[in-house]
């Protein structure tokens, strides 16, 4: 269970290289034994965050406390955090046991073999390994698994978790990866454009998206022009929907999202919305369907389902309240940023 204790506070911080602004007043807490993961597209901040945190870059403005002390000027080597990074930075002079250091007794049986003779994933074993000898209160990971092969990626990513669940260590973790961040970690921060989009749990996160640019990039969603014509009520593609939305007002434009899993494919004359099959694509668990809306201006509905319908096919789909989530329009491409936890702040 995730301690209250904040650990690590962020308050307004900003980093500038020349004449461009790389991070946006970024408010952010991270809680002592936690897995909180920075997640978002290249270019979005996080790993420049990471490296703020771990005094490899110092913010232009801003804060970063520890415990309450401010971390300003404290080199990386005095704070009581340490980083693995994806290119592993082995020493290629040393053998493992002398990478690790102080003795540490290797479980693999590698100790005494060249790192340039293990494998990825041995070698970022080892990497970590090196991180956690000295007991750090935190530990940073800079997409650590991004050159892994898929099915050692995912091998890595449960034994990660498992081993910050059993040391009790605050894991920092940045990826790209939605389905990596979604898997392990127990917050997950969403960036894009140097500022922090939406915080929060990881269900939280995917079945309630503060913003179209979150509903895009955390897994794949319809998103969809509506008006909320009042509590409970909104209207799209020429439809009225029962939702579990409220707080909107009366007659607002708003943003709809609706997962491609949660519409159901049913015959075309009891379908609270109709249309025809434009496409199949079969991903193993499921099909993915293209239907082309009738109503709306004809929007290409996604829809995930286990039951394939051909291409050219007349189709009903029906939606249910609970899976209908409203959003406020956004006035930008980067909305506000929702700087707030599923939990209530410590």
């Amino acid at each position: 269970m995730v301690q209250d204790m904040r650990l690590i506070e962020l308050k307004g911080v900003c980093k500038n290289f020349g004449d461009t602004q790389v991070l946006h007043d970024v408010d952010l807490y991270i809680r002592k034994c936690e897995f909180i993961t920075l997640l978002g597209p290249s270019g979005c901040g996080k790993t420049t965050l990471l490296r703020i945190i771990g005094g490899f870059d110092m913010p232009s403005s801003g804060e970063v406390l520890f415990e309450g002390s401010d971390l300003t000027g404290i080199p990386p080597y005095k704070r009581r955090i340490n980083t693995v990074f994806q290119k592993y930075a082995l020493f290629n002079h040393l053998n493992v046991y002398d990478n690790i250091a102080f003795g540490l007794n290797l479980k693999e049986g590698y100790e005494k073999r060249s790192t340039d003779a293990l494998s990825g994933g041995q070698q970022q074993r080892i990497a970590i390994a090196r991180a956690l000898v000295n007991e750090p209160e935190v530990l940073l990971l800079d997409e650590p698994l991004g050159a892994l092969d898929l099915k050692l990626r995912k091998e890595m990513q449960l034994e990660l978790k498992a081993m910050q669940q059993q040391l009790g260590i605050t894991f920092i973790y940045v990826t790209h990866d939605q389905e990596e961040a979604l898997t392990m970690s127990d917050t997950i921060a969403v960036m894009n454009g140097g500022r922090v989009q939406q915080i929060g749990d990881p269900k939280r996160i995917y079945d309630e998206p503060k913003n179209a640019f979150v509903a895009d990039f955390i897994g794949e969603s319809n998103i969809i022009d509506g008006i909320m014509l009042e509590d409970d009520l909104v209207k799209f593609s020429d439809t009225e929907f029962q939702c579990v939305d409220e707080g909107f007002g009366t007659n607002a434009p708003v943003d709809v999202v609706v997962r491609p899993e949660d519409i159901m494919i049913v015959g075309e004359d009891v379908g609270m919305l109709t249309g025809t099959v434009q496409s199949v694509i079969f991903k193993g668990v499921h099909y993915e369907m293209m239907v082309k809306g009738d109503a709306g201006g004809g929007y290409l509905w996604k829809v995930h389902s286990t039951t394939m319908q051909p291409v050219g096919s007349r189709v009903g789909m029906t939606i249910v309240p609970y899976n209908i989530h409203i959003m406020r329009k956004a006035t930008t491409a980067d909305a506000v940023p929702v700087n707030e936890r599923a939990d209530k702040e410590a």
